[in-house]
């Protein structure tokens, strides 16, 4: 479809997505955050409003990346048919679906994690980044019959090698039906069991501990459990009235201690956990597209795209993140921004001041605090505005004198 310029092809566009969503059944459209997405966004609400029995609903995604895998040996291996482009856009609508499971196929440095990631040791960097990848896919766990090698290479005890073992088994064999069937994986012997079999899930197997975080070795532990109390594992799962009749000391042993036991029962009463929150996206305002569409003294919502030393940085749907100056965080004194903000959040920000030459935006999380004198800049002036994108910013200068955020934390110092 073509529904930009130079086209223009807005009604054919609107009808070749109704047409598209009604054949395939859609009910939900994932829009990139990238280039054209303000104005992809307005065509979809179109084609919602014209076409209310499609009953779509859309959503924005941060495409942080998407261009990177799209480009990648890994996608060229899923997708070898396809066009980069078109890549890019199922890794869109993949992390949409499971962002965990599509993010683990991208080197943790291409999806933005802050601006002097390239000022620091390169190896420590990546071996954080890497720790921090596989905690978050050990916290969540993964659907062994769903994942991908690069997600299956996460898990703990699991090589890449390994990974791609489990995938070309299920490939030749069908789904798994339980963790036992994992030992017939090639090369997985049963130390590598023992590792990971708790952090790998059979949704729908025969056992249904085996789509819990309960480790097989603990199975006993439940076994008893399910003596106790008199009922089938499927009637115990998520029933926190009848655990919580149980004292979870009984059941500890000389394997087992208290904080085991205790991890057992909290997964029994909620099965299949997950630790992320609920997925919420910000409201961007109508008609503000542009930099230029912005004026001091709006009140918008936005995300918090990345947080440094000397406040945080907000996407509020105009192509370009602004600028939260530390001390217009919060009315109190904020000496580390990560205390108030963290990256991802959703949160209300009123627009400061504009430079339209230099593309910058201040603004303020203090709803009180008033615009300052000049506040738009239509051209060039000289030390006018913040430093507000992630290159041109410093945390170790005060911002420039003649705005808002220089008289705040001309005042910070003072106090």
């Amino acid at each position: 479809i073509y529904p930009h310029e130079p086209r223009c092809d807005w009604d054919g566009s609107m009808s070749t997505i109704a047409r598209l969503a009604a054949k395939h059944q859609v009910s939900l459209v994932a829009i990139g955050n990238g280039t054209a997405s303000r104005e992809t966004d307005k065509l979809v609400q179109d084609v919602m409003k014209r076409y209310p029995e499609a009953r779509l609903q859309k959503i924005v995604v941060s495409e942080a990346g998407a261009s990177v895998y799209s480009a990648s040996e890994f996608a060229a291996k899923e997708f070898p048919d396809l066009d980069v482009s078109i890549r890019g856009a199922v890794s869109i609508a993949r992390r949409l679906q499971d962002p965990l499971a599509e993010l683990v196929k991208i080197d943790p440095k291409s999806i933005g994690v802050g601006q002097y990631q390239h000022d620091v040791s390169q190896t420590k960097l990546a071996r954080n980044l890497d720790a921090v990848v596989e905690d978050c896919v050990n916290a969540v766990g993964v659907d062994v019959n769903t994942a991908s090698v690069p997600l299956l290479t996460r898990i703990s005890g699991l090589t890449a090698g390994l990974a791609a073992n489990i995938v070309s088994y299920r490939d030749a064999n069908g789904a798994f039906r339980s963790r036992d069937e994992l030992k017939k994986v090639p090369r997985l012997g049963d130390k590598t069991f023992e590792q990971a079999a708790g952090f790998l899930r059979v949704p729908n197997g025969d056992n249904p501990l085996d789509s819990s975080s309960v480790h097989p070795e603990a199975y006993p532990v439940v076994e008893k459990i399910i003596v106790d109390l008199n009922k089938s594992i499927k009637e115990i799962l998520g029933d926190s009235r009848a655990l919580k009749g149980l004292n979870p000391s009984k059941y500890t042993d000389e394997r087992f201690g208290l904080p085991t036991v205790q991890d057992i029962f909290k997964e029994l009463e909620k099965p299949g956990r997950d630790p992320r929150p609920e997925f919420k996206t910000a409201t961007f305002a109508d008609g503000v597209e542009k930099v230029s569409d912005l004026r001091p003294g709006m009140i918008l919502e936005g995300v918090v795209t990345n947080v440094a030393a000397f406040g945080a940085f907000v996407d509020i749907g105009v192509h370009q993140d602004g600028l939260v100056h530390v001390s217009a965080l919060s009315n109190t004194f904020v000496k580390d921004p990560h205390t108030v903000v963290k990256a991802g959040q959703i949160i209300k920000v009123k627009v400061l001041e504009v430079d339209l030459q230099r593309q910058r935006i201040a603004l303020t999380m203090r709803m009180g605090d008033e615009p300052s004198e000049g506040k738009r800049h239509d051209s060039a002036q000289a030390g006018r505005g913040v430093p507000l994108n992630h290159q041109q910013a410093r945390h170790n200068a005060p911002p420039p004198a003649g705005n808002a955020m220089a008289s705040a934390f001309a005042k910070l110092k003072r106090e």
